[in-house]
């Protein structure tokens, strides 16, 4: 039964409903990329599909519209899955259970998607409806954007022809983005080595941090539960000396941690408690606006497996106590803007190692350099190694920019107000896509989305409402 089909526009809360029943977190997109291809093929679409499983849709210009330029529509396939403690659904094989509370729509339990099956799902709504009047459509939906823009970097662009693009990949209404920071996913390893240790077992947990986007929301302050196992780690080894078994936290390097939990033995465990229950009432205090559901807590545990050394504990709390992470630089140009940052977002323990996956950014490249070298300097140092991967470029402001101007004059008389005009910090796929067409010209936008990469992400359906309108009003005056 469907939940979205009271909303208007149907037929792009059809799509969007639709692709919610097609798992398609990143790494987990050739089922929703079949579909796109079948949607292409039931309607005499021209389609390419790659290995990567990007898809590009091209549909012609309708009457009126042939001597236009083509104009590109660009999202991507993939979405952040993430659960609220205890949901039990397998989002790898099962679809999403949608709900409507008001002007939002939302999932039980579980992450929307909205960023970015809302792009998807208009692009789709487009191609369906021969009314809508427009110029020749070449839609890219590419995947795994949200592990490192991975789709768009194997994106085989030649049978686009446009060279203006708008991107739907934007959660704020009204904002026209115009440049973006570049990235990298930085993966620092350490090798560990186990021996017996006599002493108490000890289960240390993180939870209940607010977590967001490590991009839109690094500047709010939040805390890293992965940073502050870190903190705790090295008070308790501070009071008693203690071997590190495992220590674990986060999903994606893109999603600022909200849990994290670490097992370790401990000489004498009176004391170990002590200096917990001693940081964590301070860590409480420290972030009771931004996290105030913050908990932490200590219990005896059982392990059958062997901590680590000495050496190999010492570095490990090292790294987790001198690692850079969260807002690095501000912006001299643009008010307000994060200009270079990084977020500790994977923490993983296996047999023989223990490894942090950082996501780095910087509009500037020699900040984002400087960033990759610190955090090699530190780990090699720690005589661990560094992997970079998924290294994207920065999308530069274009000063003079035809597309821009257009959809400006069609946002004051829709809305009866200027656009906001503006760079952000969070990657965009806009820079790698410049990177592959020359003079491309960009901008993304996209309707209102709270909360996105968490279980609270929420979508207005209102503000679909009027970005739908105000799409289809930019592509008739493509022309």
């Amino acid at each position: 039964m469907s939940v979205l089909d009271q909303l208007e526009p149907k037929k792009v809360f059809r799509y969007f409903e639709q692709i919610c029943a097609i798992p398609h977190g990143s790494r987990n997109t050739k089922a929703i990329s079949d579909w796109c291809v079948n949607f292409a093929r039931e309607r005499g679409l021209e389609w390419y599909q790659d290995s990567a499983n990007n898809v590009i849709l091209i549909q012609e210009a309708t009457p009126g519209y042939e001597a236009a330029e083509p104009v590109i529509l660009q999202g991507h396939l993939d979405m952040v899955c993430e659960k609220e403690p205890g949901c039990p659904k397998d989002m790898e094989r099962e679809g999403l259970d949608l709900a409507v509370e008001g002007d939002t729509v939302f999932a039980r339990g579980t992450t929307l998607g909205g960023d970015d099956g809302i792009a998807a799902a208009m692009a789709l709504a487009i191609l369906d409806d021969a009314s809508i009047p427009h110029p020749r459509l070449e839609v890219v939906l590419t995947t795994d954007e949200e592990i490192g823009m991975l789709g768009a970097a194997a994106l085989d662009v030649s049978p686009l022809k446009g060279r203006q693009l708008i991107n739907l990949d934007s959660e704020a209404e009204g904002v026209f983005t115009v440049g973006c920071a570049g990235g990298s996913l930085t993966k620092c390893t350490l090798p560990v080595t186990r021996a017996p240790f006599a002493g108490t077992a000890l289960h240390l947990t993180v939870s209940g941090l607010t977590g967001g986007h490590s991009g839109a929301e690094i500047h709010k302050g939040r805390a890293n539960a992965d940073m502050l196992l870190g903190r705790l780690l090295r008070a308790m080894a501070a009071a008693t000396e203690l071997r590190l078994v495992s220590a674990s936290g986060g999903a994606k390097d893109n999603a600022i941690p909200v849990a994290a939990e670490a097992v370790a033995v401990v000489s004498d465990a009176d004391a170990a408690r002590t200096a917990f229950a001693a940081l964590a009432a301070q860590l409480k205090k420290e972030y009771r606006v931004t996290d105030p559901a913050l908990e932490a807590s200590v219990a005896d545990a059982e392990t059958a497996e062997l901590p680590m050394d000495g050496d190999p504990t010492r570095r490990a709390l090292c790294l987790l106590t001198c690692a850079p992470n969260g807002v690095q630089e501000m912006s001299r140009e643009i008010e307000g803007l994060v200009q270079t940052s990084l977020n500790l977002g994977i923490l993983k323990t296996e047999a023989g190692e223990i490894s942090t996956a950082f996501c780095v950014r910087s509009s500037v490249a020699s900040q984002k350099d400087m960033l990759h070298d610190r955090l090699r300097c530190l780990t090699e140092a720690l005589d661990g190694t560094v992997d970079i991967s998924g290294d994207y470029p920065a999308w530069e402001y274009r000063p003079d920019s035809a597309l821009r101007e257009r959809m400006t004059e069609v946002f004051r008389e829709q809305y009866g107000r200027e656009p906001k005009i503006e760079a952000i910090h969070a990657g965009v796929e806009c820079g790698l896509l410049c990177g592959k067409l020359p003079d491309l010209d960009c901008v993304s936008i996209g309707p209102d989305l709270e909360e996105i990469h968490t279980p609270r992400e929420r979508m207005s359906v209102a503000s679909v409402q009027r970005v739908w309108a105000f799409v289809l009003e930019v592509l008739k005056r493509s022309k």
